[in-house]
């Protein structure tokens, strides 16, 4: 249990889910690359997080079972934006590549795909689907999180929602409002849980440099990079906020989610 000095709390290793800290502090369950798995030990919290690569090769029935599983879960509120793998979503790359994206099949439209996590089922399960945009998430004791979500990441061979230029990038995060408390994007910032297999810090400058200017966001979830999975606690120039990489791409279906305890 957290000490009454501590305003931030992080489980990243857990034999048995620990104890929720009571009812002034919301707990976040953070997961990201599922790629259309299902995953047996999600623990219970107020708030659901989910970083993107929702699917595994971007179709739209790629994407429904995954949607189907998050409607299983029991987190009253599921907030979930997209990743590189979500191509089904991505609506300027279906413009860029014209009729014969993803083949012809008609379930893979736009709107289908986006009716899959826009629907009025999906809602009803608390799912909330964000694509550069912020929604106010409540808390069991009444506070009110501002959740901001993009799935944008460095371009990686042929991918959904990707940048290729500075500009691009800086135009991205630039949309992020400052007052955020807690951040989705799919990739991680430049040097922050980004590490590949190889050595290479994979994550975007950009990214980094403005998660700088955002003092007052708490939790930062990201994924993409699978292999640097983990969670710190950041507290330097007047920041003070936990950084977590929720990738559970190369892990076991009983992988753990990363839990997250903020007191409000």
């Amino acid at each position: 249990m957290p000490n009454e000095n501590q305003t931030m709390v992080v489980h990243a290793e857990y034999d048995e889910e620990p104890p929720h800290p009571g009812n002034q502090w919301t707990r976040f369950v953070c997961i990201s690359d599922t790629h259309g798995r299902k995953f047996t030990a999600i623990p219970p919290g107020d708030v659901l997080l989910h970083a993107g690569d929702l699917s595994s090769w971007g179709y739209t029935k790629h994407l429904r079972p995954t949607l189907d599983w998050l409607k299983s879960l029991q987190h009253p509120i599921k907030v979930i934006i997209a990743g590189n793998h979500d191509l089904c979503l991505d609506g300027a790359l279906r413009r860029e590549l014209g009729a014969g994206f993803l083949g012809t099949d008609p379930d893979d439209v736009l709107e289908v795909a986006r009716s899959v996590v826009l629907g009025d089922d999906a809602k009803e399960a608390g799912i909330i689907y964000l694509e550069h945009e912020a929604c106010i998430v409540p808390s069991p004791s009444g506070r009110n999180w501002k959740i901001y979500g993009s799935p944008a990441a460095p371009e990686h061979v042929q991918g959904a929602f990707q940048y290729t230029a500075d500009d691009e990038a800086e135009e991205v995060y630039a949309r992020i409002p400052n007052d955020i408390d807690i951040l989705l994007t799919h990739t991680p910032p430049y040097k922050m849980l980004d590490q590949t297999r190889k050595g290479i810090n994979a994550g975007c400058k950009r990214l980094a440099q403005r998660m700088m200017e955002l003092h007052a966001c708490r939790l930062h979830v990201f994924g993409h990079i699978h292999e640097a999975t983990g969670a710190l606690i950041i507290s330097d120039e007047g920041i003070s906020r936990v950084a977590v990489n929720a990738a559970m791409g190369s892990l076991g279906s009983d992988a753990k989610a990363i839990i997250v305890d903020l007191k409000n």
